[in-house]
């Protein structure tokens, strides 16, 4: 396995050495740690037929990937997240996975995404192409940021399995087999999605890839405040019909997901101190709220308080 450490670099300008090291090893990202003064991180990578493993021990950070980060030619790659030790926060595709240990969450390097891990945080990555994973897993955008938890299924099985693997690896394993034992890895991972999950029979897996390419779309425009049922239908070349039955599975109408992951987004920034010194009419404006009594009055049937209320009661 190769092996980097941020003690190497210098102390001055640790944070952005880490950064560039990480991108070119990984992916483009922005680390922003709690403290720059004390901020350390370890990564180590390997290798298993197809599947790079990647370990990240980092003290409490801010990892996050924009579509500033993301270059159309770049290679489509999916990672498990695996938290082997220590917590962490996923905020990806719609959705937010709070980990602890054991716990899993999938990612898409084609879409944006916020993590920030804890202190003391160990998180083994298995990185695989599209093509290869959708062999095992025909649509893996149907699973990014879910939270697959270590209690459900297989799950604690797949961790337990991975965290030895992973030692295995550091210590230099290789074999003849490697690839046909990455092909059973990625076949249990899949099985353990499908039970951890417990997929709906009658929705059929084309159905559940378009939806999360509607999602897709959804956040990439989420600030923008014309986006409505109308413009995503015209952006994502379907019939409105064909939108209404793809989210109808959901169980949630395409007007009231944009509106819920604006004010999730909202209340993110509202409870923030790095955001205290901007106005909620800032706030709001910035997630494509073109009203402020609109904004108001949904944020408070959302969160059952008014959003000054919120953020006084959250700056405590």
């Amino acid at each position: 396995m190769q092996s980097y450490n941020s003690d190497t670099l210098p102390a001055a300008t640790r944070t952005s050495a880490w950064n560039a090291l990480y991108s070119k090893q990984l992916n483009n990202v922005e680390f922003t740690p709690a403290s720059n003064v004390d901020f350390a991180a370890r990564l180590s990578l390997g290798q298993l037929g197809p599947i790079q493993f990647a370990r990240m021990c980092t003290n409490r950070t801010n990892i996050m990937r924009t579509r500033k980060h993301i270059l159309p030619s770049q290679q489509r790659l999916y990672s498990f997240l695996l938290q082997a030790s220590g917590s962490s926060t996923l905020s990806h595709c719609g959705q937010e996975a709070q980990l602890t240990a054991g716990d899993f969450a999938l990612c898409d390097s084609s879409a944006p995404h916020n993590f920030t891990v804890d202190d003391n945080s160990i998180v083994i990555m298995l990185r695989i192409d599209a093509k290869t994973l959708k062999k095992h897993l025909p649509t893996p955008e149907r699973f990014c940021g879910l939270h697959l938890k270590n209690e459900v299924g297989l799950t604690a099985t797949m961790s337990a399995m991975l965290e030895r693997l992973d030692r295995q690896l550091e210590k230099g394993f290789t074999s003849t087999y490697d690839e046909r034992f990455a092909q059973n890895v990625l076949e249990m991972l899949s099985m353990s999605y499908a039970i951890g999950f417990d997929l709906e029979p009658d929705v059929s897996a084309v159905l559940r890839g378009r939806h999360a390419e509607v999602i897709r779309y959804i956040e990439d425009n989420l600030r923008d405040p014309n986006l409505s049922p109308a413009s995503i239908a015209k952006g994502m070349r379907i019939s409105p019909r064909y939108l209404r039955t793809i989210f109808a599975s959901s169980g949630e109408k395409v007007s009231s997901y944009v509106i819920r992951r604006r004010l999730e987004e909202c209340a993110k920034q509202i409870r923030d101190p790095n955001w205290c010194g901007h106005t909620l009419t800032e706030i709001a404006f910035g997630w494509g709220f073109n009203s402020a009594s609109h904004f108001t009055r949904t944020f408070h049937e959302h969160h059952g308080v008014a959003p000054r209320e919120y953020r006084r009661r959250m700056m405590k």
